[in-house]
């Protein structure tokens, strides 16, 4: 479709009328008329219905002009990234393989968007990135909020629930199996088992690691159950109801943070952060 003739059926619907559009596209009303004509023929359907008062949309108009604004922000996006300034450098990034899920989208986009910039990407443990941030040895990192490391922009909350894999009942133990990050490494570990001992269970730590995967591992083949927050669950895992059959205890809330290092940071850091904030922030 002739995005100039898009454009004039969004500014005649906006407008309320051809006398107000025409005025507003400097073009005569019988100029304006024949557009809508034109891009009524190419498309076979009738776009308005013309009274003396106002024009009204049809259905078929409807659907057209939806579509049409979305190509018309398009077009407009396309030709500000085109005669926007070129953003070159580099963006160290750091971020727990637990949240890697998110990292596909956002990447792919920012990719797109900023094809001069060369991103690095580093998987680690909340604590550690933490402190790599902070010495600005990273410029990001998307962690868990730590009790004994504050800070950052919170990003979103999310739930921490009980999980098992599919078929298996190792949450009906008479001593419950945990597979837990090692101590000291992950807030998750602290807040399960002060749940656990706030509700009198019995546990035992049966698998520990410093990976998702390895925990997962485990989980997998149904030797233990682990604490995730619920977008991490994944194909072959099931969440445990928390004070169901196997009467464990309810979990809190945890928060993802976005750290940033000292100082102003570089165009493309801002860009990323931008970016992040934008995809990742709670209720987007």
């Amino acid at each position: 479709m002739d995005l100039d003739l898009i454009r004039t059926l969004a500014v005649i619907v906006d407008s309320g009328g051809f006398t107000e559009a025409a005025g507003k596209l400097h073009r005569t009303q019988s100029a304006v008329s024949m557009q809508v004509k034109r891009l009524e023929d190419s498309l076979g359907v009738t776009l308005l219905l013309r009274n003396r008062s106002r024009v009204v949309l049809t259905p078929e108009g409807e659907t057209v002009l939806d579509y049409g604004r979305r190509m018309l922000a398009l077009n407009e996006e396309v030709r500000n990234m085109l005669n926007a300034p070129r953003v070159e450098g580099n963006v160290r990034l750091g971020i727990p393989d637990d949240y890697a899920f998110y990292l596909p989208d956002i990447l792919s986009r920012f990719a797109e968007m900023y094809p001069g910039v060369t991103l690095d990407v580093r998987c680690e443990l909340s604590v550690d990135l933490v402190r790599e941030v902070r010495k600005g040895n990273i410029d990001l990192a998307v962690v868990t909020r730590q009790p004994k490391s504050p800070g950052g922009h919170v990003l979103r909350s999310e739930q921490l629930t009980w999980a098992a894999a599919q078929q298996t009942g190792a949450e009906y133990q008479a001593v419950l199996p945990l597979a837990l990050f090692p101590e000291g490494y992950c807030v998750f570990r602290e807040l399960t088992l002060e749940a656990l001992r706030s509700a009198g269970c019995t546990w035992r730590i049966a698998y520990t690691s410093r990976s998702l995967e390895g925990l997962l591992s485990a989980v997998s083949a149904g030797l233990a159950v682990t604490v995730v927050t619920r977008s991490m669950l994944r194909q072959g895992l099931r969440e445990i109801e928390p004070e169901g059959p196997a009467e464990l205890p309810p979990l809190p809330q945890v928060e993802i943070a976005l750290h940033r290092a000292p100082g102003r940071p570089s165009e493309p850091t801002q860009k990323l952060t931008d970016l992040i904030l934008d995809r990742l922030s709670q209720g987007q």
